[in-house]
């Protein structure tokens, strides 16, 4: 019988069992979200209950990103060496132990330290990045990563409003402490589940894992300058947090020029791990065609992504209160308005996978990013004379774009080198919540209106360097080697 080249493509895993594997993983991701926003419902009621002021109020919310930061850096390079199963069970068990803290929390410092180990689980998202896109071939990642991303950032949504109704049953003063520790027993239970079920890589296929540990791997010298130059703007912001608690006598400023000498250390130590990792690029040896890669597509990825989940984050933390002010509206109308983002994440993210599948993930990420730009322009039109509902129509719809750029973005990055899925996405990851950081800042030291032509020019510059991405190659998912019986057929395959 007549092979065609196509009968060596590897088949994808069983229908059931993929799908299966996604619903394991983004179910675990769901929870860590929970978690990870589990105090934002309750700012108002801890503040009243535990005397916070405004100000140490904001540095909870600062504190709930910071160490997301290294911490998705960390897990990257945990995920791609130990395999997903192992780290998202170990992540949900820890998750139970800052949730249970704050439940018997009465000061502001115990808080601060809780949501410190909180923004940890915050990394949780990267790891199904990876096993999804060990399980699924590129003509349906987009679709999985995004059905993962969206089902999973619904954590935010049910966080919001979910925990509030567990809360009621509880009591007023001390029904937050109960929802807390309940997401945090939800997300124990479920790490036995995920543990005794999923699965690191369908059967047949390897679970590739980096050559080398302790940094990303690149593969030209002009790759190595852009990883090192991308390791500024992290460090950065763990030292805008460590300022922001010296603002609010957290600790003296004495404590803070020590951690920022630490962190400066630290950052030298990155830099050095990752010039040792690499350091046969800095010899001039040559890479093997077969494990090149173009680290720009990382580096545009992170920019695109500080945007879109970065300016999403921001504008969740603020929308609220903003249009409280302007339409002189109640706190829980103000918050149904601001949630329009949590809820158009729900269907964008998997259309924006979709649509990088179909029409090609370069274009859709061109569409997205430019609606995201014009979209941060748009908000400041806002006025208090404007109908609820054209201000909620106009917040959905940038919502739309944004969403729909995390979901085309994250078809990308597993298709660039499979290897270091897990690192490419955590340092992505990373940059979400430094974009996250960067513009709560900007709103901090400025206004409203600067605060989102920040990020609409941030967008705008994001939308340009869009052009340079190039379009990933077709990539299947090893589950079967292809039975050769002729010498024909060995030259059909190896072409």
């Amino acid at each position: 019988m007549h092979r065609t080249a196509d009968d060596y493509l590897p088949t994808p895993a069983p229908a059931p069992r993929r799908w299966r594997q996604l619903n394991l993983t983004w179910v675990a991701f769901f929870l860590t979200f929970v978690v990870w926003y589990n105090l934002g419902a309750f700012s108002t009621t801890i503040a009243r209950v535990l005397h916070l002021t405004k100000e140490q109020s904001q540095v909870l919310l600062l504190c709930n990103l910071a160490l997301t930061i290294p911490a998705r850096i960390a897990i990257g390079m945990l995920v791609d060496r130990c395999g997903p199963r192992r780290v998202f069970t170990w992540i949900l068990c820890f998750a139970a132990v800052p949730c249970l803290a704050i439940a018997f929390a009465n000061h502001f410092w115990q808080l601060v330290i809780c949501r410190l180990a909180i923004s940890c689980v915050g990394a949780g998202f990267v790891v199904g990045i990876r096993l999804v896109g060990e399980w699924f071939d590129s003509r349906e990642i987009g679709l999985a990563e995004g059905i993962y991303g969206g089902l999973g950032n619904f954590g935010m949504a049910a966080a919001t409003f979910g925990l509030p109704l567990i809360a009621l049953i509880f009591g007023p003063d001390n029904g937050w402490r109960w929802a807390t520790a309940i997401s945090g027993v939800l997300c124990v239970a479920w790490a036995f589940v995920f543990y005794a079920r999923a699965v690191d890589a369908p059967p047949g296929s390897e679970f590739k894992r980096p050559r080398k540990r302790g940094a990303l791997e690149v593969t030209s010298r002009g790759d190595l300058a852009g990883l090192i130059l991308l390791q500024a703007p992290m460090v950065l912001c763990l030292g805008i947090t460590a300022w922001r608690l010296v603002r609010v006598n957290f600790m003296p400023a004495g404590v803070s020029y020590a951690i920022y000498a630490l962190l400066a250390a630290l950052l030298v130590q990155q830099i050095t791990k990752i010039v040792r990792v690499n350091r046969s690029i800095i010899a001039g040896d040559m890479v093997p065609r077969e494990e090149r890669y173009s680290f720009r597509q990382v580096a545009i990825l992170c920019l695109c992504y500080a945007v879109t989940f970065g300016g999403e984050l921001a504008v969740e933390q603020m929308l609220p209160a903003y249009f409280e002010k302007m339409f002189g509206v109640s706190v829980a109308v103000a918050g149904v308005m601001g949630a329009g983002f949590a809820f158009a994440n729900f269907i964008a993210r998997p259309l924006g996978g979709v649509l990088g599948d179909r029409y090609g993930r370069k274009p859709v990420m061109i569409v997205t990013l430019g609606g995201s730009a014009l979209g941060f322009f748009a908000i400041p039109l806002i006025q208090g004379t404007w109908p609820l509902w054209a201000a909620m129509t106009l917040v959905v719809l940038v919502g739309l774009f944004l969403m729909a750029g995390n979901g085309a973005n994250f078809c990308i990055a597993p298709l660039i080198r499979k290897p270091l899925t897990g690192q490419i996405a955590g340092l992505i990851g990373a940059y979400g919540s430094v974009g996250s950081v960067a513009f709560m800042t900007i709103l901090l030291l400025t206004n409203p209106l600067t605060f989102f032509l920040c990020m609409a020019g941030t967008g705008a510059i994001a939308f340009l360097f869009c052009f340079l991405l190039e379009e990933p190659a077709a990539r299947h998912a090893v589950t079967a080697t292809p039975v050769v019986d002729s010498a024909a057929d060995v030259e059909m395959a190896v072409a």
